[in-house]
């Protein structure tokens, strides 16, 4: 077999194709290939606008857009037609931004997760409106740099997962692109349950966040080492850590960023409180119900 029929064949199995028109260093293709591997190909994709949907251009199963404002409905359409035809072998899964996801269209993505639609809603989260200039967004966390904030995001980031787990919706979970084999299981996971499913990814921009391209996965693997971006599920209503790192310094994520470089030591500090806080939650919660 010549060397282009092997990378045609690759390509085939790995449901993407080769490129991307994503930024350098951007973590959404990377994520794409590694969930593709746990979706298969028959899967059907909605997908919002950019930087979300940049990524999703190359993938090989059906894919449809419409807009910002749709996230979750196009995909609650798509499920209704497959039911009503009978068809339960494919899966349906709904990808949109940290902006649609949490401020434009999170009303759609509550009613779907009200409603236990069956369809897996995903978060590409880079954590502000990459495509539109760097704007902070819900899913900013608190002290970023971005063009309308800079001085620094004055409010904390929004707990979209744990708000969705409060809908007791049968599985939410958090992925890092810097631990596949946890990303992929909690993907596969939901693909094999009814209802409403939710994965949320911090994805890693190098342009919003002012890093090295070639840094990207050793930036978000130092946001799950300390305990900035943890790794969970919930699964009907029982949250389990998947992953409990010893707690590094916040200080080292922050600092390898930019748009944390303005940060005083009073803030920083501030901020490794809020994060020792939340990580003694999580695990005096690990194991038990989050329903309340």
């Amino acid at each position: 077999m010549d060397k282009e029929k092997i990378f045609e064949e690759h390509y085939k199995r790995s449901l993407i194709r080769a490129g991307t028109a994503c930024c350098p260093g951007c973590g959404g293709p990377l994520f794409w290939r590694m969930a593709l591997e746990a979706l298969g190909p028959k899967t059907i994709i909605y997908g919002d606008g950019p930087c979300a949907y940049c990524a999703i251009r190359n993938i090989l199963v059906p894919t449809l857009g419409i807009h910002f404002s749709f996230v979750a409905d196009g995909a609650t359409g798509i499920a209704a037609a497959l039911a009503a035809k009978g068809r339960d072998d494919i899966t349906v899964v709904s990808s949109a931004g940290d902006g649609a996801t949490a401020d434009i269209s999170f009303n759609k993505v509550s009613a779907a997760a009200e409603r236990n639609e069956n369809i897996i809603q995903i978060c590409i989260d880079n954590e502000a409106y990459m495509n539109t200039g760097i704007q902070k967004s819900g899913l900013t966390p608190f002290g970023a740099w971005t063009t309308t904030t800079p001085r620094g995001k004055e409010t904390p980031k929004k707990r979209i997962p744990m708000i969705l787990a409060q809908h007791r919706v049968p599985y939410v979970a958090t992925v890092s692109v810097a631990y596949p084999a946890d990303l992929k299981a909690k993907i596969a996971k939901a693909k094999g349950i009814r209802g409403f499913k939710y994965i949320h990814s911090v994805i890693p921009c190098p342009t919003g966040w002012r890093f090295d391209p070639a840094k990207s996965v050793e930036v978000v693997r130092l946001g799950v080492q300390t305990w900035a971006w943890p790794l969970y599920e919930v699964e009907n209503g029982i949250l389990r850590l998947t992953v409990k790192p010893k707690a590094r310094p916040i200080e080292e994520y922050l600092m390898a960023q930019g748009r944390f470089r303005h940060l005083t030591k009073e803030e920083i500090e501030l901020i490794q409180r809020e994060v020792d806080e939340e990580r003694h939650r999580l695990l005096e919660y690990d194991g038990k119900s989050i329903i309340h």
